[in-house]
């Protein structure tokens, strides 16, 4: 048990710092691309593009402009990126994609720009080997697991940490409706309800430790065993 508690405390930690949005320091030191994708100034972006400037240029923290944009729910900066050949599958220094940051955010709307710009929810992202899908489930963001799973992203993979979306879902969840919603949905979508963690816990024997009725009414539904 304790070293499960510490696997979970490291998890929050290392998730809130390994993704980090721009600094305003960082943001008053942008120039050129990095500059115009913070400010969503896409005139000012299609210009650079046309004159030759990359669109892969990479700020201290191996952010581009479009993971600038990313961050900072700048939607047609986004767009005017990918128009003009930004990588839709970067990874910054942590490794994280557009998705995944979009993900986060519960931002749907950044999600559908980064897909409909060739950006993939099946990409394998941060220091935990996770998914977008993963990281959205255990924030209980419901609306970027909607757009998520619309996108076919992997249901069943495994981080390092040896757990799926489901399993995030309800350990690092609060048990709350947004929570039970995204298992709702990931159920629903076929995620497999017996895949258990490491040490051979269920999802539903998570769900029943820690009382959350609705998440254990789920998992029966879809067939969970004991």
């Amino acid at each position: 048990m304790r070293r499960w508690f510490l696997t979970v405390l490291m998890a929050l930690a290392g998730l809130a710092l390994a993704q980090v949005p721009p600094s305003q320091a960082e943001l008053e030191g942008y120039t050129g691309l990095l500059a115009a994708a913070a400010k969503g100034d896409v005139a000012r972006i299609e210009g650079l593009l046309e004159g030759g400037a990359s669109p892969e240029v990479r700020d201290r923290a191996g952010r581009t402009p479009l993971l600038v944009a990313a961050h900072l729910g700048q939607h047609a900066a986004a767009r005017a990126l990918l128009r003009g050949g930004a990588d839709p599958n970067a990874l910054d220094n942590q490794r994280y994609d557009l998705i995944t940051i979009a993900a986060v955010r519960n931002d749907a709307q950044m999600i559908r720009v980064g897909l409909a710009g060739g950006a993939s929810a099946r990409n394998v992202t941060s220091p935990y080997d996770g998914t977008a899908l993963i990281a959205a489930a255990h924030l209980g963001h419901v609306e970027a697991v909607r757009v998520l799973l619309e996108a076919k992203a992997p249901l069943d993979h495994v981080n390092n940490l040896g757990w799926t979306a489901l399993l995030e879902a309800i350990i690092l969840g609060d048990g709350g409706p947004r929570h039970t919603e995204v298992v709702r949905l990931l159920l629903e979508a076929g995620a497999n309800p017996n895949l258990a963690d490491r040490g051979g816990v269920t999802p539903l024997q998570h769900a029943r430790q820690r009382g959350y009725a609705g998440m254990v009414r789920l998992l029966e539904r879809a067939g969970a065993r004991r």
